[in-house]
């Protein structure tokens, strides 16, 4: 998208005489009369135009133009308008949530207006009864959906539980909607997992993700197999279409090579597909850990002996290894500054309350004792051999003692040095609170841990390094500080504390972390 300010028209359209074609429904003329700029009004967010014309999309400053034609809209009763598309799991009470909180905190009323099943908009306007300021619609449906939508130019946010897969960064692009998996182009509302689930009549406890995989694919068909009595499993599954099978599709089946197999019960809500996994003791499922109702969820194990459990905290952490971030996607186009201001909002701690109360997962980073950290410090003498072994785990010991964990942490895509969405996200949040002056007069220790495959030296090393790009990524994001109230430094570990066995490429993907120690 080329940005056009008032202040460059004469260098870059001198040549430019007023247009005659027929489609234009608006003209744009500098207010010194010599500059006109024709063509279809896309938009206007109360300060800029958004305008089709024989020299592509343009975006025009308005405080250097007069309007004219029949497009031109109201400068002085401007509505601010946002067109919000996706998955019904974050737009049926997640964002109304976000909405309404918005709203209070700014002095607004916030008025809900349902169409159908899947369309409803809030009109926002002042308490005193004056005239709405902006209408938030929404049209809650699928993930798939709502980048359809944003392709067809028929939304502006898209509501996502899983990320842009490949196909629609490329389109994306093409239409001009910017490089959408930048860390500017979406950000993380809040935090969900993929919960394996049956009926509490069930007596298995846990399974591997690999043996989920097989589950999922039909090689394993028979809950004997995994613990269990002898009788046949029955697959249940969210619609093809919903951020959550997609996830389960990306994260688990592809990961493991195998197709999902065709056999499955599919369920519309989640809620659904909770309750009939509930009802059948042979069933199985993968539900969002906010929506498991009656059912019974599993833990994720492996042969190793370690154990990660679905809550609050482990998904905070990305210690368990089905987290699903919910995204919002915004392409690179500018918003009106009502939008913006909200899209601003949802970083914030009222909004970090608004999210919990709703029943998901925070991201407001939490403070963990040394004393609380669970199973993690048993692993670490469980795996620690030899003298070099059990050196290590003293010292790391020593010096992680005096402080306490962030619940914020940082992991890379698989095979990558780039932060995953989750951890970009996390960026930007850590960011703003040292910019908030939340750790002012703190010491911040980056910590990196890595995977038990190769030599100990090499992880070791490579576990600094990870330390070390994600301070530096913080420091970058720090844009109005000078850092000189906090401390930030770094350390590393290697393989001496691991979450998750590493005879699977999750648990490796777990055990590849960089931790936030805090004094």
């Amino acid at each position: 998208m080329n940005y056009v300010c008032a202040a460059l028209w004469a260098a870059l359209f001198l040549s430019i005489t007023a247009a005659s074609a027929t489609a234009d429904d608006v003209t744009l003329r500098s207010r010194d009369g010599a500059i006109e700029l024709s063509g279809t009004l896309l938009g206007f967010d109360g300060e800029f135009y958004r305008v089709e014309t024989q020299y592509g999309e343009l975006t025009v400053d308005g405080s250097g133009v007069l309007c004219e034609g029949p497009g031109c809209p109201s400068l002085t009763d401007f509505v601010a308008e946002l067109s919000i598309s996706g998955s019904s799991t974050v737009g049926d009470v997640l964002m109304p949530a976000l909405v309404e909180g918005f709203a209070l905190q700014n002095g607004l009323k916030a008025k809900r207006v349902n169409t159908d099943e899947t369309h409803f908009e809030y009109v926002l306007a002042p308490a005193d009864g004056a005239p709405p300021v902006a209408r938030f619609q929404f049209r809650v449906s699928s993930t798939d959906e709502g980048f359809a939508d944003l392709l067809a130019d028929e939304a502006d946010l898209v509501m996502a539980l899983r990320e842009i897969r490949p196909g629609e960064l490329d389109l994306a692009a093409e239409v001009g909607l910017g490089q959408l998996d930048d860390v500017n182009r979406s950000r993380v509302l809040a935090l969900d997992a993929m919960t394996v689930i049956v009926s509490p009549t069930n007596p298995v406890s846990s399974l591997s993700v690999s043996d989920l995989a097989r589950v999922l694919s039909g090689e394993i068909d028979n809950w004997r197999t995994l613990g269990g009595a002898d009788a046949p499993i029955s697959i249940h599954m969210r619609d093809v279409q919903s951020g959550i099978a997609q996830a389960v599709d990306d994260r688990v089946m592809k990961q493991a090579g195998v197709p999902l197999i065709e056999d499955v019960i599919r369920h519309a809500t989640n809620p659904a597909l909770a309750q009939a996994v509930a009802d059948d003791q042979l069933a199985i499922g993968v539900a969002s850990y906010s929506e498991i109702g009656n059912s019974k969820p599993l833990a994720l194990s492996g042969p190793c002996g370690f154990q990660l459990r679905a809550n609050r905290l482990t998904i905070k952490t990305e210690d368990y290894p089905l987290t699903a971030p919910m995204f919002l996607y915004i392409p690179a186009r500018r918003l009106p500054k009502l939008a913006r201001d909200f899209l601003a909002y949802t970083r914030t701690g009222p909004a970090q309350i608004i999210t919990r109360r709703a029943g998901f997962v925070d991201q407001a980073p939490e403070e963990i004792a040394i004393n609380a950290q669970g199973d993690r410090f048993a692993n670490a003498i469980r795996v620690a051999e030899g003298d070099d072994g059990l050196a290590t785990l003293k010292q790391m010991v020593t010096t992680l003692n005096p402080l306490r964990r962030l619940s914020t942490s940082f992991r890379f895509e698989a095979g990558a040095a780039r932060l995953d969405a989750q951890s970009r996200s996390n960026v930007q949040q850590l960011a703003q609170a040292i910019e908030a002056g939340v750790y002012d007069g703190r010491l911040l220790v980056f910590v990196g841990f890595s995977d038990g495959e190769g030599p100990a030296d090499g992880n070791l090393r490579i576990a600094q390094q990870r330390a070390q790009a994600v301070k530096q990524a913080i420091e970058a994001a720090v844009e109005v500080s000078n850092l000189s109230q906090v401390r930030l430094s770094t350390d590393a570990f290697g393989e001496a504390m691991p979450m998750a066995c590493d005879d699977t490429s999750w648990g490796r993907q777990v055990n590849r972390r960089v931790e936030v120690w805090v004094r």
